[in-house]
């Protein structure tokens, strides 16, 4: 992948902490317009490791592990999904897909290596091949800043070249495309779509209402807290599955207590994943956490996971080193929150 690393270098990126934070003056515009206005932008999405699933089992095995019917994810679909604790919380989400005999799943990389070796450890007798494809295929994201109300999610298109092209939500697509071939493929998305920051990608995916659990934020929330049931990254008729017990009598009993929301970030103040909010509500307390965050010119905003009655009060504060507090300003989802948030 050295060599996908240096094309992105010599279309001027810059990098941070592994991720692309944009591509200089030249090319770079990285400040997005608001929700509704036309335009696109492409990203990196190294940051990000792909691990395979492959073998005659490879359905019936991940369907015994994951949240969401892998069984019948038929070929040439995707879907979202996540793995949880016993305890019902969720230790990853990911985007997964079905192409022949084989399902392969993008995470962030931080948390990659440790769940492809937990997911390891209950292969025991199935007939499955795990494997990292985070070096064979490259991620390149599409991002629609003025989303398609129309769009089929969840297909799989072929792209130029042996690539795929995925469509992962309202504003998000996927291009995977072999290393030799990507730099081809990135000129000519670039020429439709202006080359940006990976916070470009964060961003689409937090403005359609979907959670990434990253190193920060895992074990913290049942897939319900996060909204997962709401874009379709539960089933409720499948089988077992680690806290499946748990996660199914939060959906029947009306247990759940927190929910998902997204809100913008007052100036002055930056989030991070894992930062926790506030309420004067609850005094004494935090009353949720972030679970994502981007930052595209001086405009934060961030999908979090709070208590039901600092949301309904519209009471959500971020917190200054001093410990000043700041006033979160909730924003929409393109989805209804059931009754239990209302």
């Amino acid at each position: 992948m050295q060599s996908w690393i240096d094309f992105l270098t010599s279309q001027h990126a810059t990098f941070s902490a592994g991720r692309v934070t944009g591509f200089g003056e030249a090319t770079a515009m990285n400040t997005a317009p608001t929700a509704g206005t036309h335009g696109s932008r492409l990203c990196d999405l190294s940051h990000y490791g792909l691990i395979s699933v492959s073998g005659p089992d490879a359905a019936s095995f991940l369907h015994a592990q994951f949240t969401n019917d892998v069984a019948n994810l038929a070929d040439g679909h995707a879907q979202w999904n996540s793995w949880c604790s016993p305890k019902g919380r969720m230790l990853a989400s990911f985007l997964l897909w079905h192409i022949g005999d084989t399902y392969s799943m993008m995470l962030p990389r931080a948390i990659q290596a440790a769940i492809q070796k937990r997911l390891g450890m209950f292969v025991l007798r199935a007939k499955v091949s795990i494997a990292d494809q985070s070096d064979s295929l490259v991620r390149i994201g599409l991002v629609s800043l003025a989303p398609a109300v129309t769009r089929k999610l969840g297909v799989i298109e072929p792209a130029p070249d042996g690539g795929l092209r995925i469509s992962a939500s309202g504003s998000c697509d996927l291009f995977l495309a072999p290393v030799e071939v990507a730099p081809t493929n990135w000129r000519a998305l670039a020429a439709q779509a202006a080359p940006s920051g990976a916070d470009v990608w964060d961003l689409g995916l937090i403005r359609d209402g979907i959670a990434e659990v990253r190193a920060e934020t895992q074990d913290r929330f049942v897939p319900q807290a996060a909204n997962y049931e709401l874009i379709g990254g539960v089933s409720f008729k499948k089988g077992c599955y680690p806290g499946q017990e748990i996660v199914a009598r939060t959906q029947y009993r009306g247990i759940l207590k927190r929910r998902m929301v997204r809100a913008k970030v007052p100036h002055g103040f930056t989030l991070r994943a894992g930062d926790a909010v506030y309420s004067p509500l609850f005094p004494e307390q935090a009353v949720g956490d972030v679970v994502s965050a981007a930052m595209l010119s001086d405009t934060q905003e961030v999908l979090l996971v709070a208590q039901l009655d600092a949301i309904r009060g519209d009471s959500l504060y971020a917190e200054a080193a001093c410990g000043d507090l700041s006033k979160l300003m909730q924003l929409p989802l393109p989805y209804s929150l059931p009754s239990d948030a209302n």
